[in-house]
């Protein structure tokens, strides 16, 4: 019997995921493609219409996938799984402070509910295993333009890579694979786990602020009270983490005060007892 066409695939997935999503798939309009170059440009230079529905872009494999900076978000076939979401906020609302950080939550506890244990959050965008990265997210904001402003939160999970996967500059890399004592769940199943998290806390923040999920942010931080260096655009900084404000910025206690950090690349430093 001849494998099913690429559309079918995508179709027979995109029924999966409805299917787990229950009655939230109600409040979701999905879109599963096989190829993509780049979830997130997807939205952003085709951005639908302002339905009141949170749109999902999937795709099976990405060409030219982008991560926070401008590097290369690398994804592998049946290895990964990368989708974004299209999120639209009150008019006249200020720009979101900590979204990224309300996404990584929305995904740590998702693959807490799938069983991962020893999930953290890496300030500002990635979700580690036990020090190793296993997923990262992008957040782009898109003009308002006489629109309903609206951001697009791009997600990439490591599955399960295969044994030659590399990613450059990239210390510790692990899949959801490893992170489980049982055999890895579908996409469309780790995929509604996250969507219906990222609804739920989405609502909460739209309510009430990161101010609201700022404790359970704190609780899986990565680096909380150790020494780190932050790489930015202008300056190096070093210090101690003492987590996130209210408005999602990192506080770094330095020799000369407390800092705001609102941009940067977070390490630990040499003798800090673990990896970025």
């Amino acid at each position: 019997m001849p494998d099913a066409s690429p559309a079918s695939r995508e179709i027979e997935a995109r029924r999966a995921l409805e299917h787990r999503l229950g009655r939230l798939a109600d409040s979701f309009v999905i879109d599963w493609r096989a190829h993509c170059t780049s979830t997130n440009s997807a939205l952003i230079e085709a951005t639908p219409a302002d339905d009141g529905f949170i749109h999902v872009l999937i795709a099976d494999r990405q060409s030219a996938g982008r991560g926070r900076r401008g590097r290369q978000w690398l994804s592998w076939d049946d290895g990964s799984l990368t989708f974004s979401a299209l999120w639209r906020f009150a008019p006249g609302a200020p720009v979101p402070a900590g979204l990224s950080l309300v996404a990584g939550l929305a995904l740590a506890r998702a693959l807490e509910e799938l069983g991962a244990q020893g999930v953290q959050l890496k300030w500002p965008n990635d979700v580690l295993i036990h020090g190793d990265k296993l997923a990262g997210i992008l957040v782009e904001l898109l003009p308002g333009r006489g629109r309903t402003p609206a951001a697009v939160i791009g997600i990439g999970i490591n599955l399960q890579l295969p044994a030659d996967a590399q990613v450059p500059e990239q210390r510790g890399v692990t899949d959801l694979a490893h992170a489980l004592d049982t055999a890895p769940p579908t996409r469309a199943t780790v995929l509604a786990a996250v969507l219906a998290e990222l609804r739920s806390l989405l609502d909460t923040y739209a309510a009430a602020g990161f101010v609201a999920l700022r404790d359970a942010w704190q609780q899986r931080n990565a680096f909380a009270d150790l020494p780190v260096c932050i790489s930015g655009e202008a300056e190096t900084l070093q210090g101690i983490c003492r987590g996130v404000d209210e408005d999602g910025a990192l506080l770094l206690e330095t020799a000369v005060g407390m800092r705001r950090v609102l941009v940067g690349d977070v390490s630990l430093r040499a003798g800090g007892g673990g990896q970025a």
